[in-house]
């Protein structure tokens, strides 16, 4: 079994460091700082063996350099993003798989947030690694792309297995939650979900992860076809991108 660290970085990023014991491997996923990685493998015993990059933002790229430097790590990144993530050793596109010890990794392209994002997906220990395009209660932002090209990665993550666990990485969910409940206010498991994380953060407790099940269940960004969303929005007979784009622009006002 994978053994998982979340290590809360700058204002309310999340590195995950994954430790594979059967064959000795660590991967940082999005490492915004190298600081608090390098504290986290000295505290574990750890040796760092493999960086992440979901995308290119700095606040997920910032600590590639010293980790390299540090431990002489393998940086895995876009390809379509070579020159703008530092370090870049294996650059990976969609479809790729690959095996790091006995882990099975699935590389999944998911543009919309930026136009070279990816997912890393662990079939065998279900969880993914989706950056800054699906959040608990919510999704990026459209920097690069359009709404058309962002629902279309977040359909091929809905897609996965319910039981698989999301790891985004920010710390965003109760706000998130503030504004699905003003687009589905009547959505009991929202409302649910709503509450505990209200109460997690109370208790300093990390959102972090959820499982795809639960977004299928409360995340409007995954929920365009809702009849009580679209009926919200007034938007009863456009397409899902329509309704999707729409969210999208409240979320970004809101």
């Amino acid at each position: 079994m994978i053994e998982l660290r979340q290590i809360p970085v700058l204002r309310d990023n999340y590195i995950h460091l994954l430790h594979l014991p059967d064959s000795g491997h660590t991967i940082a996923v999005d490492p915004a700082e190298a600081a608090p990685v390098l504290a986290a493998l000295a505290a574990s015993g750890w040796s760092l063996t493999h960086v992440f990059n979901t995308h290119h933002h700095a606040d997920h790229i910032g600590g590639n350099n010293g980790l390299k430097q540090s431990t002489g790590c393998e940086i895995v990144g876009s390809d379509q993003d070579g020159p703008r993530i530092p370090g870049l050793d294996r650059r990976v596109q969609e479809g790729d798989c690959f095996l790091i010890g006995h882990t099975e990794i699935r590389v999944m392209e998911v543009p919309g947030h930026t136009r070279g994002h990816l997912a890393f997906w662990l079939p065998g220990e279900q969880m993914i690694f989706v950056g800054d395009t699906l959040f608990s209660l919510g999704c990026g932002r459209l920097f690069e792309g359009t709404a058309a090209l962002m629902w279309q990665s977040l359909q091929k993550i809905r897609a996965l297995p319910g039981e698989t666990r999301i790891y985004c990485a920010h710390e965003y969910t109760e706000a998130n939650a503030r504004f699905a409940l003003t687009v589905e206010p009547d959505n009991a498991d929202l409302q649910r979900r709503a509450e505990q994380v209200r109460q997690y953060r109370r208790q300093g407790l990390s959102t972090v992860p959820s499982t795809l099940a639960e977004e299928r269940a409360c995340n409007p960004f995954l929920r365009p076809d809702s009849p009580s969303i679209r009926a919200r929005l007034n938007l009863m007979h456009a397409d899902d991108v329509g309704v999707f784009a729409e969210l999208r622009r409240l979320k970004d006002v809101f």
